[in-house]
């Protein structure tokens, strides 16, 4: 009997939650935008800037493990350009639906955000899009996201 686990699964590098903390706190996380903590920010940016990481991650997951296959084949690693060019090439080559991030189950998670009061609503112009309607979930300084991982 093998012990070993399913092959499969869905593996983050990191946690939506964790994500999620950090950009409304401007911190840029994985590269991403930093915002004005002030302001915020609309859960659609949000969700663009979580997607992108997210192709970035697994691009340069990707990267490191032709550079550990080059490291058994006793070749040299990739050099800083060289590592960039392979990055730049597997962001280009990944289909959009290999993450199973979907816009949905982001927007589910942000609900359950808000009705925990963990975010909240902002009254800015440059926010809210539509004329008419609620506003749209964004931060404000202070407020702390949990760890979710």
């Amino acid at each position: 009997m093998e012990l070993r686990p399913n092959r499969g699964g869905f593996l983050r590098p990191f946690g939506c939650g964790w994500f999620i903390r950090e950009f409304l706190l401007g911190h840029g996380p994985e590269g991403s935008l930093a915002i004005d903590t002030e302001r915020g920010a609309c859960q659609e940016d949000i969700f663009y800037h979580y997607k992108i990481a997210l192709y970035k991650a697994y691009a340069e997951d990707a990267v490191a493990y032709e550079n550990e296959r080059r490291v058994k084949q006793r070749k040299p690693i990739y050099t800083e350009e060289e590592y960039e060019e392979r990055v730049a090439y597997f962001m280009s080559r990944m289909p959009y639906k290999l993450f199973k991030c979907r816009y949905h189950s982001f927007q589910r998670y942000f609900h359950w955000l808000k009705q925990l009061k963990w975010v909240e609503f902002t009254d800015s112009p440059l926010l809210n899009h539509r004329s008419s309607g609620p506003p749209r979930p964004a931060s404000a300084s202070g407020i702390l996201l949990p760890w979710v991982y």
